[in-house]
Formats: structure tokens, C-alpha cells, sequence
């Protein structure tokens, strides 16, 4: 037990000691009647009758009664210096007899005495219950702390003998029954909660019931573990059955304990039974609920409670808000976690650096940088500091959209606010060059956090890994998998992958397929990711039959096929002109009960207005629109551009308008194909509308549509125009080629 913790003690017997406690009615002439459990079978407090001095002990005890109560100034070992050689341990009591009523004089002679030989335990427990009556509750607590606190103690052997000593010299030296509170806080404060517990029952047959406060301390240092947390609900049914009365304090340690063990409703019920039982809920109450709740991401729930906590006129806390936007964080509700971030600054509660990060972190996973940004610099504004975990997340989110510069910046301001960067924000950093195409910083950057004694793990060296491969340099990346496992850092599944995506994209597919088998021996099990990689790679060169005998190899392993696997493959029985077998793909997918997306039907479309089969193309798009699946842009972009090629222009201006309708935008292509299709069937109004548009949008025409324009325009007069349309063409079409 740490000596520092003392002074934290104190003040609750300070607290105990100054406020009445609910079943605690302490009384001198009485003290059986005091919380009693039950009159008919409690017992009296034993009388005390201690062992009578000889004629030579009684001189000696008064002579030095007498000569420290005549001292003035003088230190008592200089006073007493005459009797130390014949002075006992059994003298102590008997000197304590007669000075008793001096508090001060009382401690500084068990100090002496206690500095020359260990005194009784009947002594020490006088001096404790002399303390007690003397309203020195720090002193009494120190005392028995440092009993409890001695190291080697047998402390089950030594209960007993203890408790036996304290409740017989309790009645003649104080009376005064906080002392029980004392030691039995002490006891808990110390883990001894068996103790606690043996103390807390012998206490009961002499009518005692210790102050709900000392029960409580119980409660909460019960909570530390799972056992732990069953007891304190044990302890919480069973011990208002012997007079203990539950407060609001009590009741919210034992809502916490029932949401440790993930018993929110449980805990809710309880919260509803509080005031039938007298107890009257308080924002801590509610704020547990709520919490438990946002555990298991019940929102409703949540908010009903904040409803009812308001309706009641309590004012939801700190920890009530922020337990509510780390939820809508958790869902991806990032926007509705801001709102409420704004309605507790309304409401007078205000975010700290925790709540902050929160958000700001949630931004940037969601790529939303900027609104990172105004939050970090909300925080500054608001002279709330953010710390390395806070510029942490915002360098994860600049490097994950691609600014690097920015995240150089924060990285730098870091170092400049007195931050170090950990080995989390090195690795946000060097998978943020590595994307980026840039090595040599990423190794600078590797080299530095080495440096700086922080070790790279294996998320660092797959960025690397990653960064390498995408660079085409496999060979190095494999080198520095072995120095990464020479340092005894295990490549995980996302290790191997990376190389193998890098193998497959240089078209080394055998060399790819030689390391899933090592990843095998390794027992890192290639995975979903693993397979459908290797897929892609056979898919692009035409070898259908190898991509389908991994997809059977992944079900007979029990591996479950993404969507992302099965639009591998519909790409490449597109790409191989195996069209049929591509329907088939969809059809087997549907019996299987797994829903393709609108990739999967984009692949198939796209081939069939390759092939001018619009028939085809359209009985898919119904296919896709009957299993409740939306088209997507690309989606209206093939069947634009495959319908102009098909001159079906009445169906390509209207699924143009539909796109539009629902906020999807055409691609360049989309609009020179309908443009040229709609000049071809001289609705030259709907061109040029359809032209115009094109380039209010800084989407570039193809060279022959500027020559349409260019053509029209100077038959029409327009010179301006022209002009301007030559000069546009130049810079964009025959400048920009070149």
C-alpha cells in the first residue's frame, strides 16, 4: 500500500466524521443501540478489566505519569531517560490510564514508547479508540494503516486476535463508534476485503452496523474485477437484510457494476426501482445508464434517458456528452456528434481535449479533414491544448487524403509545442509518403523514429513493404521483410498481401503464388484479400479457369468471398469476351443469396455495348433494377455512351435527365457521345445546350465536337465566339496532347 494514497484517505474520515450518516446514530451511554441489526440477538460490549500493577509497577507508573505531565518543553526522551531501563511493554497501558484525558501527551508517549520496543496490540487498540474520541480521525486511520501496512503480515492469523483486542477495550477507552468505520475502511483500503467482511459480521452480534459510506468504499473496491463485481452485487442484496441503508452513492457503484458486466438492462431496471425504495437518482445515475447504452450502441435507448434526465431537471455532465459522441462517432455519425458537441456548449458544459480528439480522430477516418481542421482550431482558439494524440489523428487524416504538406506542417508544430511523436504518428506519417510515391522521405522518416529510440512494428514495415511494391521494387520489399523478421517482428497476413498485390502487379504471378504457400508453412493463413488478389491477377491475363479454382479453393476452406472477389471475376469473363459465363456468375451469386452491387452489373453492360447488343445490355439493367439494386454514375455513363453508339437517342437523353434528377454527373465521354449522336440527327438546339453545359463543367471536348462549334458559329456570324472556341480548342485539345 503507498504511503502517498494516506492523505486521500482523511479527508473521507474527515467527511465521516462532520456529516450524520444514514443508519449511523452513534451514541456514548449505548453504543449496542447504534444501527442496531436486531436487539434480541445482539450482545453487550465486553467490560474492561486489565491486569493490576505490582506495588513496584504502580511506583514506576506514577512516577512517570507524574514526570511527564510536570514536563514543559523538554523532549520526553530527555525526561525520561531514568525509567527507560526499567520500563515494560505492560507499563504502557497503565500510564495510558492516567493520561488519558490529554490527547496531545497520549501521542507523543506511545511515539516514545513505540520507538523503544513494539508495543501491545491491547495498547495500540487503546490509543486508536483515544484518537477516535478525540475527533483525530486522520491520526486513528494512520495508525491503523501502518498496523495493516507492515510487510510479512500474516493478516488471517492476526484478524482474530485484533478484532478481539478492539472490541474489548472499546467500551472503557472511547466509546465512540466511528472507530469501527476506521478499521473497517482501512481494511478494504488495504485489499483485505475478507477481512472487511469477517469485521462488518462480528460487528453485527454486538449490534453494529458500520455508516453506508464505509459499505460503499466496500462496493467500489469490489468492482475492480469480475469476481470482484459479482460480490458487490451479492453484498449490495444481502446487507440491507441486517440494517444497512442504501444510498444514491450506492446505488450508482452497483448500476456501474451491473453495466461492467454488461447488464445495462438490469442496471436500467434497478435505476427505475431507486425512488420506489426512497433513493432519488442523480445525473451520476443517468450518466452510468447512458453509458452502458453507448456501450452496446443502443442511440434510442440513450436518448430517451437524456430526455428523462432532463425532464427531471438534472443537467447532463462532461462524462454523459462525451460517452453520447463517442457512440454517434462509433456508428460513423460524425455530423449528429458535432450537434451534440454544440448543444452541451449551449448548455454551459464544456469540451475538453478528450472530446475534442474524439471528434476531430472520427473526421478524419471519414476523410472529412477540413471539418478536423476547424475543431483543431476551435480547440486553440479556445485555449484547450490539443496533445500528441490529437495531432496524431489529424496527420493520420492528411496523409490519408493526400496532404502531405499539411502533415509535414503538423508534424513539425509538434516537436515546436514540446509533443513527441510516437511510434503511431511516425507510422501515419510514413504510410502517408509511401502513398504518396515518396520512399526517400518515408526511410528518412524510418531512420529518424529509430533514432529517437522508438521502435518500428509491423504496421510500419508494411507501409513500406506497401510503398515499395507500388514502386515495382519487390526485391526490396522482400529484403526488408527479412530484416523485419531478423528483428523478430512477425510479417502478418497484411504483410504478405501487400507483396503478393506487388508480385501480381509486375506479373510475376508464380512468385506470388510461391509465397501464399510460404504464408501457409508460417501458419499466416492466406485470407479473403489473399485469394481475390491472385484472382485479379489471372483474371487480367485471360486465365479464367486458375482465378475460378481459387474462388472453389477459398469456399472449400471456409474462406467467405467479398463482393470485391466475385466483381473480380465478373471483370475478367468480361475481359475474356465470356459474357455468358459472366450472367451465369450473377445468377449463382443470386441462388446463393449474396446481392451483387452495380459494379457487377456495370462489367456485364459495359461488354454488351461494346458489342452494340443494347437488347442485352437493357434486359440487364432490368435484371438489376428488379433485385432492388440503384444504378449508380457509371451505370447511366456505359448506357449513355452504348445507346448514342446504338443512335437510340430518345433513350439516351432520358436516362441523361434521370442521372442528372439524381445528382449523378456525365463524364466527358458521356457528353461527346451524346452531343455527337445528337448533331448526327441534326437536333443541333439540344448540342449546343448539351456543349455549353460541358464546359460551365471544365470538362474538355473531344478536338472534332470544337470543330462542329467553330464551324457554327462562324456560319452564324458569331466572331467572338469563335474565336474563343479556337483558342479553348487549342489549349485544350492540341497543347495539352502534346
Amino acid at each position: 500500500m503507498k504511503r502517498a494514497a494516506i492523505s486521500s484517505y482523511f479527508h473521507r474520515f474527515h467527511y465521516l466524521y462532520h456529516h450524520p450518516l444514514p443508519c449511523f446514530i452513534p451514541t456514548r451511554s449505548s453504543p449496542a443501540n447504534f444501527s442496531s441489526s436486531s436487539s434480541t440477538s445482539t450482545r453487550p460490549f465486553p467490560d474492561y478489566s486489565p491486569k493490576k500493577p505490582s506495588i513496584a509497577d504502580a511506583d514506576l507508573v506514577r512516577h512517570v505519569s507524574t514526570t511527564i505531565k510536570r514536563r514543559r518543553s523538554e523532549p520526553l526522551r530527555r525526561v525520561l531517560k531514568p525509567y527507560e531501563s526499567k520500563f515494560k511493554p505492560e507499563h504502557l497501558i497503565w500510564v495510558l490510564m492516567n493520561i488519558k484525558n490529554d490527547y496531545e501527551l497520549v501521542l507523543d508517549f506511545f511515539s516514545w514508547a513505540r520507538s523503544r520496543r513494539d508495543s501491545t496490540l491491547e495498547a495500540f487498540c487503546i490509543v486508536v479508540h483515544i484518537a477516535v474520541a478525540s475527533k483525530d480521525l486522520k491520526m486513528a486511520q494512520r495508525l491503523v494503516f501502518e498496523f495493516w501496512a507492515k510487510p510479512r503480515l500474516d493478516a488471517g492469523n492476526l484478524f482474530a486476535h485484533f478484532t478481539e483486542r478492539l472490541i474489548y477495550t472499546y467500551k472503557d477507552w472511547g466509546a465512540h463508534p466511528l472507530v469501527f468505520d476506521v478499521v473497517f475502511q482501512v481494511l478494504v483500503e488495504a485489499g483485505l476485503l475478507l477481512e472487511a467482511e469477517k469485521l462488518f459480521h462480528k460487528l453485527l452480534s454486538y449490534g453494529v452496523v458500520v455508516s453506508v459510506d464505509s459499505c460503499n468504499l466496500l462496493l467500489t473496491r469490489l468492482y475492480g474485477n469480475f469476481e470482484g463485481i459479482k460480490m458487490a452485487i451479492r453484498v449490495f442484496k444481502e446487507y440491507p437484510e441486517v440494517g444497512v441503508c442504501w444510498n444514491t452513492m450506492s446505488y450508482n457503484i452497483v448500476l456501474h457494476s451491473l453495466c461492467q458486466l454488461g447488464k445495462v438492462k438490469e442496471a436500467h431496471s434497478l435505476l427505475i426501482q431507486m425512488e420506489f425504495r426512497g433513493n432519488v437518482p442523480d445525473v451520476v445515475s443517468y450518466s452510468v445508464i447512458i453509458s452502458g447504452y453507448c456501450q452496446i450502441g443502443q442511440l434510442e435507448k440513450v436518448l430517451k434517458l437524456m430526455e428523462e434526465l432532463q425532464r427531471k431537471g438534472l443537467k447532463p455532465n462532461e462524462y454523459v456528452y462525451n460517452n453520447i459522441i463517442g457512440l454517434l462517432c462509433k456508428t460513423g455519425e460524425v455530423a449528429e456528434a458535432e450537434q451534440v458537441l454544440r448543444e452541451m456548449t449551449k448548455h454551459g458544459v464544456f469540451p475538453d481535449n478528450v472530446i475534442y480528439t474524439t471528434l476531430i480522430s472520427s473526421f478524419c477516418k471519414s476523410g472529412n479533414v477540413s471539418a478536423a481542421y476547424k475543431l483543431f482550431d476551435e480547440m486553440r482558439r479556445k485555449k484547450i491544448v490539443p496533445d500528441f494524440v490529437t495531432y496524431t489523428s489529424m496527420i493520420h487524416g492528411l496523409c490519408k487524403t493526400g496532404k502531405m504538406v499539411e502533415a509535414h506542417e503538423m508534424f513539425s508544430e509538434m516537436f515546436v509545442k514540446g509533443l513527441e511523436p510516437d511510434e503511431v504518428t511516425y507510422t501515419a506519417l510514413i504510410d502517408g509518403n509511401c502513398k504518396a510515391g515518396e520512399m526517400k522521405e518515408a526511410f528518412s522518416l524510418h531512420n529518424q523514429m529509430v533514432q529517437k529510440g522508438l521502435t518500428p512494428n509491423v504496421v510500419t514495415y508494411t507501409a513500406l513493404v506497401d510503398g515499395l511494391c507500388k514502386h515495382g521494387e519487390v526485391d526490396l520489399a522482400n529484403e526488408l521483410l527479412h530484416e523485419m523478421s531478423g528483428k523478430g517482428l512477425q510479417p502478418n497476413v497484411c504483410t504478405y498481401n501487400t507483396i503478393i498485390n506487388g508480385l501480381c502487379k509486375i506479373g510475376n504471378i508464380v512468385q506470388a503464388v510461391k509465397l501464399m504457400e510460404e504464408m501457409d508453412l508460417a501458419r499466416f493463413y492466406p485470407d479473403t484479400i489473399t485469394y481475390t488478389t491472385l484472382m485479379d491477377a489471372y483474371s487480367k491475363m485471360g486465365e479464367m479457369a486458375k482465378a475460378h479454382e481459387l474462388l472453389r479453393i477459398m469456399l472449400d476452406k471456409g474462406l467467405q468471398p467479398t463482393i470485391v472477389t466475385f466483381n473480380v471475376l465478373m471483370n475478367g469473363f468480361c475481359m475474356s469476351g465470356m459474357l455468358e459465363d459472366g450472367e451465369r456468375l450473377i445468377k449463382w451469386m443470386l441462388d446463393k443469396g449474396i446481392m451483387p452491387n452495380a459494379t457487377t452489373f456495370n462489367s456485364l453492360m459495359k461488354q454488351y455495348c461494346i458489342r452494340n447488343n443494347m437488347r442485352a445490355t437493357t434486359e440487364i439493367y432490368k435484371g438489376m433494377h428488379a433485385q432492388g439494386m440503384m444504378p449508380d454514375s457509371n451505370t447511366y455513363n456505359i448506357l449513355i455512351k452504348g445507346h448514342c453508339k446504338a443512335r437510340n437517342m430518345k433513350e439516351a437523353w432520358f436516362l441523361h435527365k434521370e442521372m442528372v434528377e439524381k445528382g449523378f454527373s456525365l463524364t466527358a465521354a458521356s457528353y461527346n457521345a451524346l452531343i455527337k449522336g445528337f448533331y448526327k440527327r441534326k437536333k443541333f438546339v439540344e448540342a449546343r445546350k448539351l456543349f455549353e453545359e460541358m464546359r460551365a463543367q471544365g470538362l474538355v471536348a473531344e478536338k472534332e465536337i470544337y470543330d462542329i462549334f467553330v464551324d457554327v458559329n462562324y456560319e452564324e456570324g458569331n466572331w467572338e465566339i469563335t474565336l474563343e472556341l479556337c483558342d479553348e480548342a487549342i489549349e485544350k485539345c492540341l497543347v495539352k496532347k502534346t
